[in-house]
């Protein structure tokens, strides 16, 4: 299957893009605003991979044309780029595709991190009312920690929470996230769950900052 992860050059695109390279047969395209610095990452992730024995091939394009390439993108962006993102991608969407939604809101204050609830709901929504008809968007891999998932030394033994409208791009979506070792899927329900799932990712980076030894934390339902 070929994924293609917008925003590829960011955190959770990156920890993403070399666990899915590592761990899978799966294509990997990374995609950005700017192609060069997609190439460019790219290049650093084969290096990365290449170091640890394994031979990949991983690709830079600009965002239309990653999309364009690819059944399955992750819009790997901030929360408040998801809309224009869609908006700019839509015509190279297939009726079929998917689109998985990682983003969360978040503000901070004195107090710590608070989940910034946009207002249609969460972002996973905001991303399902801008996929063109025929596009499902299930959202994914909200409570990650990015760094923990970009070492690939370390042993994830974690879960990520699945929403979606749609059955079939929910089990898509539940197969490629437990083809990366150690990462489990579980059903949520629905989209018009996605903001209880969303709030969680504040919840963690609070209790990161304020505990030693807990920085990159996940969470596991047993």
């Amino acid at each position: 299957m070929r994924i293609a992860l917008l925003g590829g050059t960011g955190d959770i695109g990156e920890g993403l893009a070399l666990r899915w390279a590592y761990h899978t047969n799966h294509e990997v395209i990374i995609g950005s605003r700017e192609p060069e610095k997609a190439r460019a990452k790219a290049e650093e992730y084969e290096t990365e991979l290449d170091s640890r024995g394994v031979e990949r091939k991983v690709t830079g394009f600009k965002n239309e044309m990653a999309a364009d390439r690819a059944d399955i993108v992750v819009l790997a962006v901030p929360p408040y780029h998801v809309a224009d993102t869609v908006e700019t991608i839509a015509d190279k969407l297939d009726e079929g595709d998917v689109l998985v939604s990682p983003a969360v809101g978040i503000k901070r204050d004195d107090d710590g991190f608070h989940y910034h609830r946009p207002g249609a709901g969460s972002v996973t929504e905001i991303v399902a009312d801008a996929a063109p008809e025929g596009v499902s968007v299930v959202g994914a891999f909200h409570n990650l920690a990015a760094a923990r998932l970009a070492d690939l030394d370390a042993e994830l033994g974690i879960d990520t929470l699945l929403v979606a409208d749609d059955e079939d791009a929910k089990e898509t979506v539940r197969m490629l996230a437990e083809g990366i070792e150690g990462l489990r899927a579980l059903d949520a329900g629905g989209i018009a769950n996605a903001p209880e799932i969303e709030a969680v990712t504040p919840l963690l980076i609070n209790v990161a900052t304020n505990n030693e030894g807990l920085h990159d934390l996940g969470v596991r339902f047993q």
